[in-house]
């Protein structure tokens, strides 16, 4: 019974996430300008880092201190606390007064809209197909650490050497890539992402020590920056006019959600029958053919004559 409560609680989070996604980053979107939401994210990506470190120490003293079950349920209760305090701070939030241009319709002409979007909008078809490639490589992400353990003895220490690596590769990301983000457009920061990702499994799949291998997590703390400033961010200048923003975040989110699904299921699968190598360069191959799509056939939303940039 407690297994099936933690489920369903699980699934009552991440639908609600994904069902406010979009009417969230409607606030974003009229809340703060154009030249400012790279930075913004990256000021709060950076922030978010520091305080799951932090509650990542005060868990780990939680657990060690009070006894089973309880430690658990005090942890969540802090948890409902924080996310209490971030639904207070979200109802001061001054929203600007949407500019409704349509009346609503119902829900089955509203999807029934949806291919013909993706027609008509042949840029953004194109940005969520080389979306696709790029999770399909970053599918050998969870494997790096299990790799270092098992074919470079790595000793157990080295996970916080890599974790700390990620950390300094994501901070230094969200300072560069938001600063850019705001200034050369999205497109170019998810690139760099895209890169870094692809870089990450070419080091992974050469690397002859530990030393080395390190990159890896600094390459992949970049990707993971680039993620949280852009990939979001993106989809409200995608957007020929306001009142579309929430149909094109929804839309940027969902359309990718199968493969984020399937990536990680196949290198599972891969890592099981032909080893971490053969993973390694699929991911760089899956990741490369997104960089290509993203340079050749994407063209940067913001710079578009019916681009929203408010």
């Amino acid at each position: 019974l407690t297994l099936a409560l933690l489920l369903v609680m699980l699934l009552v989070i991440t639908g609600a996430g994904g069902a406010l996604m979009p009417a969230w980053m409607d606030v974003v979107g009229r809340t703060i300008p154009t030249t400012l939401r790279g930075r913004f994210f990256a000021v709060a990506s950076a922030l978010a880092g520091l305080g799951g470190l932090l509650g990542s120490v005060g868990t780990a003293y939680i657990l060690a201190t009070i006894r089973t079950p309880s430690s658990y349920g005090v942890c969540f209760l802090i948890a409902a606390v924080f996310m209490g305090l971030s639904y207070a701070a979200l109802t001061l939030t001054r929203e600007p007064p949407a500019v409704v241009t349509s009346p609503p319709v119902p829900l089955g002409t509203y999807l029934s809209r949806i291919p013909t979007l993706l027609r008509r909008d042949r840029n953004l078809t194109w940005f969520l197909a080389s979306r696709s490639f790029a999770i399909f490589g970053m599918m050998a992400s969870g494997f790096f650490t299990v790799y270092a353990l098992r074919a470079l003895g790595a000793a157990p220490w080295h996970v916080g050497v890599f974790t700390a690596v990620l950390l300094a590769g994501q901070i230094a990301g969200n300072v560069v890539l938001g600063w850019l983000a705001d200034h050369a457009g999205h497109r170019l920061t998810i690139m760099i992402g895209v890169a870094a990702t692809v870089a990450a499994n070419l080091v992974a799949l050469t690397a002859p020590s530990l030393p080395v291998f390190s990159a890896v997590f600094a390459l992949l703390g970049i990707q993971v920056a680039a993620i949280n400033v852009s990939s979001l961010n993106v989809l409200l200048e995608f957007a020929p006019e306001t009142a579309g923003r929430p149909t094109y975040v929804g839309l940027g989110t969902t359309s990718v959600a199968p493969a984020a699904f399937a990536a990680p299921l196949l290198a599972g699968v891969l890592v099981d029958t032909v080893g971490f190598p053969p993973v390694f360069g699929a991911a760089a191959l899956f990741g490369a053919v997104g960089l290509g799509l993203l340079a050749t056939r994407v063209r940067d939303p913001r710079h578009q004559p019916e681009a929203v940039t408010e």
